[in-house]
């Protein structure tokens, strides 16, 4: 069974950037099986927000709004992904959830996704 689990700091201050770490254990590799694999977060009293993905041959896909300051990147050798996103402010303050999907956004109940973590941004 795959499994995702996300690493990085709960708290971020503004200006810095952002960086998560989602790791994939138990079933396919990121090269066979599950093609996408993205990012997706909800700050609170808000709805889920997609944030970008990495596809097939590493092509990336992202958020209009959030494009000028998010990168996602994979290592394969490692079963790692992960999210870089720049120039913080408190409105990032979110649960970030990293997920593994047939499409580049996420489809819910079929996709696999981590527990979450939560990020705040506060000096």
């Amino acid at each position: 069974q795959v499994r995702l689990q996300e690493s990085g700091p709960g708290l971020v201050k503004p200006s810095q950037t952002l960086s998560l770490t989602c790791t994939i254990s138990g079933g396919d590799s990121m090269l066979t099986g599950i093609p996408y694999w993205g990012w997706i977060r909800q700050p609170p009293g808000k709805g889920l927000e997609w944030m970008g993905a990495i596809g097939p041959s590493g092509r990336r896909n992202y958020s209009p709004s959030l494009k000028s300051r998010t990168s996602i990147s994979r290592d394969t050798s490692k079963n790692q992904f992960t999210l870089q996103l720049a120039s913080v402010t408190p409105e990032d303050t979110a649960v970030y959830w990293c997920y593994g999907s047939s499409a580049w956004a996420y489809q819910g109940g079929s996709d696999y996704r981590g527990q979450g973590i939560q990020v705040t941004v506060s000096s």
